[in-house]
């Protein structure tokens, strides 16, 4: 999700920002940028939040969001000779299946006249053919797809049921993206109960189509960073997101931080937003809502109330 990109950024040296305008969500201009991570085999990390995320669109438009401008940060990768694709999702704003940008990358996709579908899940609901001969290939290398959600592409679990809501769409708006998401499965040749198929509306599932394996987010993230070398001799290690929940202890970033922390001896204490789970692993751990009184509190004050949170770790820890 958002800041996978600066992660790398700060860890690998060498490591280059490659700028490259795009169309955002909704096909607006968006200046953004792919980074390019040195070696022989040089690879290439695409972040799906920085082209085609959340935070770029105001208002949201859940039906009408999609992912080309992702798929156009991916082809200038492409277009520079990268070796390997590691392609970070979450934080999008669409669910269109991945459909904006395996379109950019040459799939066709068209409705029964054979005339090419628009773009986002509205589009979807016309869908009759899919074409994918005229794809660009994956480089040498391959590609990996970095999420740390196991959702699958359909069901109570899916895309468009668990994270439809967040972005924009009520009750019968999800079911038009879950029908539309549903007719793209029958055409698209990947499972769409693979486990992150779900992924940043689908993109996962239109990923895997392309030929993209899943890689585990954040372990791959802190691998690749060498974050377990770090830890070593630390004293204590503070990690947290936005909201820590019940997929939080799927692999995303705090429990994958606190494992390898653990495995060098070293306590880990949580910082998040808000806390609706019971955060196992932690020697301690503090919500912003709690200290605040409420997420619009925290959410006004946001910096005044990390302070606050720092204070309260240092009480706690002693």
């Amino acid at each position: 999700g958002e800041g996978t990109l600066d992660a790398f950024a700060a860890a690998v040296p060498g490591a280059r920002r490659m700028p490259v305008t795009v169309r955002g969500p909704v096909s607006e201009p968006v200046a953004s940028h792919w980074l390019l991570l040195p070696g022989d085999r040089p690879a290439a990390v695409v972040e799906l939040a920085a082209t085609s995320g959340i935070t770029l669109l105001d208002p949201l438009s859940p039906l009408d969001a999609h992912t080309a401008g992702f798929g156009e940060a991916i082809a200038a990768a492409l277009d520079h000779g990268v070796d390997r694709l590691l392609l970070a999702l979450g934080g999008s704003a669409s669910t269109d299946g991945g459909v904006g940008a395996l379109a950019v990358l040459g799939g066709r996709f068209l409705d029964a006249s054979g005339r090419p579908i628009k773009l986002g899940n509205r589009g979807l609901g016309t869908l009759a053919r899919v074409d994918l001969s005229g794809l660009r290939p994956l480089p040498p290398g391959g590609a990996v797809i970095l999420g740390d959600v196991t959702n699958p592409l359909l069901g109570p679990l899916g895309a468009a049921a668990v994270f439809g809501p967040q972005k924009g769409a009520d009750a019968a708006g999800v079911e038009v993206l879950e029908s539309n998401l549903a007719r793209l499965a029958r055409l698209l040749p990947a499972n769409p109960q693979a486990p992150g198929s779900g992924a940043a509306g689908g993109a996962g599932f239109g990923l895997l189509a392309w030929g993209a394996e899943m890689g585990g987010g954040a372990a791959l993230v802190a691998h690749t960073v060498g974050l377990a070398d770090v830890l070593q001799g630390a004293d204590l290690v503070i990690t947290g997101e936005g909201r820590f929940d019940g997929q939080s202890e799927a692999g995303k970033a705090p429990t994958v931080v606190a494992a390898l922390a653990g495995d060098a001896g070293v306590p880990t204490a949580l910082v998040a937003g808000a806390i609706t789970a019971e955060p196992r692993g932690f020697a301690a751990s503090v919500a912003l809502t709690d200290l605040a009184g409420g997420s619009d509190a925290a959410m006004a004050e946001t910096l005044h109330w990390l302070e606050a949170a720092g204070a309260e770790l240092a009480r706690l820890r002693g």
